[in-house]
């Protein structure tokens, strides 16, 4: 339960901050090339900081890493909304991506270990709860923008709130959590990959880029496209985080049952279905719906393919994960900022379109790669 409100913590400031990405932009007076060079921060300090995260894990420790990348994930998320300009967003959002770097690395090894200890199957669940903290952010950021509530106040006591559950009751909690995985030598480093990991990476790329459509555009597209009231366009995320988050909860039964790669490609199938619905919506209903769907079918794209990076032949236990979370979670962060310039170059329709393709394409290597 530990890991999985970790997972929930990330994400639930993940989802309040990008419900008010629309107002940033307002207040900033940016346009989307703009918007999304300053969202650019988030990738730049990930890049910086993801090779570096399984080193932090064997010289701080698993569980304290986890917990002190908890509290300074919660401090680094308030700070965007509070930025005098677009220079200052970029360098909040920076430290924002070095936060969730090690967050991201570390949670998902807790997940992995507690898995091995155990013999039991969690990590879907975990990426649920990811999901759930997402929808609820989302969500109750809808409902206080509605009630016209300061982003700054919202994101600063959502924050304090987080710090003080993470110290005084995750910190403990984690200490169950095996800080070595069974025949983990301190393989978890970064690694070049090998062409299964490759694949994976090229798989992972094109769900993150599904998921990262909705984190940092939905709500943008939804205003600024089709016509949606501030508080109506905060909820194309909340859907999309209600279907992604019922598959992830069901995810550690149906991956045993269908198979990994069935799944991956009914994920790439849908994912294409849903960016087709959300191009061709002409009203805010039918985008929201669209986002319904693209929530289901990025669902499952995250727990199969961190199970599997984390078993790839040939390499060290935890090496994969490692080499895997920090060229997957680009696509994450780095593919919206590109979207946005896309979007104001040539329209929306052509960004999402290029991640339908991209959706399409991932159907090759899905068919290619050793699961």
């Amino acid at each position: 339960m530990a890991i999985g409100l970790t997972f929930a913590a990330d994400s639930l400031m993940f989802g309040s901050w990008v419900t008010h990405i629309p107002h940033v932009k307002t207040a900033l007076a940016m346009n989307d090339a703009q918007l999304g060079l300053a969202l650019f921060g988030m990738p730049l300090g990930l890049l910086v900081m993801n090779p570096v995260s399984p080193v932090l894990l064997h010289r701080v420790g698993l569980v304290r890493t986890t917990v002190l990348s908890t509290l300074t994930m919660a401090l680094s998320f308030a700070l965007p909304v509070w930025m005098p300009d677009r220079w200052a967003l970029m360098a909040a959002l920076f430290l924002v991506g070095v936060s969730i770097a090690v967050l991201n690395v570390a949670m998902n090894t807790c997940a992995t270990h507690v898995e091995k200890a155990e013999r039991i199957y969690i990590m879907s669940s975990c990426h649920g709860m990811w999901s759930l903290g997402g929808m609820v952010g989302s969500g109750s950021s809808a409902a206080l923008i509605a009630l016209g509530v300061d982003p700054r106040l919202h994101l600063g006591i959502l924050a304090l709130l987080l710090i003080i559950v993470a110290w005084y009751w995750l910190r403990p909690a984690l200490a169950a959590v095996p800080e070595r995985g069974e025949d983990d030598n301190g393989g978890s480093k970064f690694v070049w990959p090998t062409r299964d990991l490759l694949l994976m990476i090229g798989i992972g790329l094109t769900v993150s880029l599904g998921e990262g459509v909705a984190f940092d555009w939905s709500a943008v597209y939804l205003r600024d496209t089709l016509g949606a009231p501030a508080q109506i366009a905060a909820l194309g995320f909340t859907c999309f985080s209600l279907t992604m988050m019922a598959m992830r909860f069901t995810g550690d039964v149906l991956i045993p049952r269908f198979g990994e790669r069935n799944l991956l490609l009914f994920s790439a199938g849908l994912t294409v279905l849903a960016l087709l619905v959300i191009i061709f919506s002409f009203t805010p209903a039918m985008g929201i719906f669209g986002f319904l769907l693209l929530g289901a079918g990025v669902a499952l794209g995250a727990p199969i393919l961190f199970n599997a990076a984390a078993r790839v032949p040939g390499l060290a236990p935890g090496a994969g994960l490692a080499t895997y979370a920090t060229f997957s979670f680009v696509g994450f962060l780095a593919g919206p900022p590109a979207i946005g310039f896309i979007g104001e170059a040539y329209g929306f329709s052509v960004a999402f379109g290029a991640v339908a393709l991209l959706a399409v394409l991932s159907v090759w290597a899905i068919l290619k790669v050793r699961l």
